[in-house]
This record gives structure tokens, sequence and C-alpha cells, in this order.
């Protein structure tokens, strides 16, 4: 499947996002459940949303306004699966047009930091099949 410059935009900026979170010291298990089950990430799931457009640091306070605050410390990812994560969900979305919270019912938080080694050299697309095989 090959993916629009748009789409591919809006996979970084999710993977810059999730980095941001990171970066800012959230809990990140707790932080990427928040964000795939909030009205921010539907917006992005939507065909077209201006919080698509806003980038990371605006989408970032939007969830901070709808959680009404994010756990800061506790758990922390490194860098690059903070990203991968990112990335990976919002492709996902485009791949299969599944919801955001349908994604992260099958692959959640520790599913991605335990999977970012063996499937972060894969393309995308074979690695979220296996990620699909392994959440069944």
């Amino acid at each position: 499947m090959k993916l629009t410059l748009e789409k591919r935009q809006l996979c970084d900026i999710q993977g810059r996002l999730f980095e941001l979170a990171l970066k800012n010291g959230y809990d990140c298990p707790q932080f990427i459940e928040c964000f795939m089950n909030s009205r921010a990430a539907a917006a992005l799931d939507d065909v077209y949303d201006r919080l698509q457009w806003a980038g990371e640091e605006y989408i970032l306070e939007e969830l901070e306004d709808e959680t009404g605050g994010l756990k800061k410390a506790g758990t922390s990812y490194g860098r690059e699966v903070m990203y991968w994560t990112g990335y990976i969900y919002r492709y996902w979305h485009y791949y299969t047009k599944e919801s955001s919270r349908e994604i992260y019912k099958i692959a959640d938080a520790e599913r991605m930091n335990d999977t970012w080694m063996g499937f972060h050299t894969l393309d995308v697309e074979m690695a979220i099949e296996n990620l699909k095989e392994l959440g069944r």
C-alpha cells in the first residue's frame, strides 16, 4: 500500500508526538493508553480534522486538556520505541481502517515496547501483520 505524502506526514507527526511525551517526562504506557483512547486520536482517525495539521505540541496540549493532566514519571520507553509506536499506530489506521481504540486493544503499549526490538526493522505492513497475529 502506498500512502500519500499527507498520510506519511501524519504518521511522522504522531511519531513525534509520542517522542514529545517521553521528552516531557510522561509515563509512557499511560500516555499511549490515554492517547489511543482519546478524542484527539479519534480526530486524527477522521478523514479530515483540523487537529491533523496542528502539530505534535498542540495535539499534546489537547490531550492534556482532555485527560485533565497526564501522569508524570513512571515507566519510560526509549525514544526510538516511542517514535516507532506512534508511527506504526497511525500507519496501521490507514492500512486497515481500524480506529486507534481498536488498534490499542490488539497491540497495547507493553506489546509495542516488547516487540520493538524484533519488529522495528521490518517493513511497516509486515510489522502490523505480525502485531495483529500476536493479538489474536
